[in-house]
């Protein structure tokens, strides 16, 4: 298995968080600078089409992300707090043929201050129809940051539905 891990606004993936992973398959995880690149989807999609990417993962401005790429590659996504309603930077949208993924696993805290779960449960459900396989799970208690433990339960239950 080929996993592209989409990072948030200003990050990375942490060590502790590739070894969680590494056991799946392949981790691929590109720096991205969101705030020079407006067009970031389009950019990773083309640097990683020819890589046989079957699962992408991504956290706050990577799930933003990595809900479109995972349209365009046609994959399942593991999301965390994406960004799809709202965002701090601009970034374009690519024009996409296939709307839909086959299945996203997308996990919001309720006690995230950055990307407001509200609006992104919003965001869902205004989409729904053209994602019959979304599986949300929400953490009362889950700020922005996830914790290792949090990933670590949430990246499980995701491959186990694969």
């Amino acid at each position: 298995m080929k996993i592209l891990y989409i990072h948030g606004l200003n990050g990375s993936l942490s060590p502790e968080k590739r070894a969680l992973l590494e056991p799946y398959g392949e981790v691929f995880a590109p720096a991205i600078d969101y705030q020079s690149d407006a067009h970031a989807i389009a950019s990773i999609s083309a640097a990683f089409k020819t890589q046989g990417i079957t699962v992408i993962i991504g956290s706050s401005m990577g799930g933003f992300a990595g809900y479109y790429v995972s349209n365009i590659m046609q994959c399942p996504a593991l999301l965390f707090n994406p960004a799809l309603a709202e965002r701090s930077v601009t970034q374009i949208i690519p024009e996409i043929n296939n709307n839909t993924s086959s299945f996203k696993q997308i996990v919001i805290g309720t006690l995230d201050d950055v990307v407001n779960p509200k609006q992104t449960l919003n965001f869902l459900a205004e989409t729904v129809m053209d994602h019959p396989e979304y599986k949300i799970h929400i953490h009362n208690q889950l700020a922005h940051r996830i914790p290792l433990e949090v990933f670590k339960e949430e990246i499980q239950l995701f491959f186990k539905q694969l």
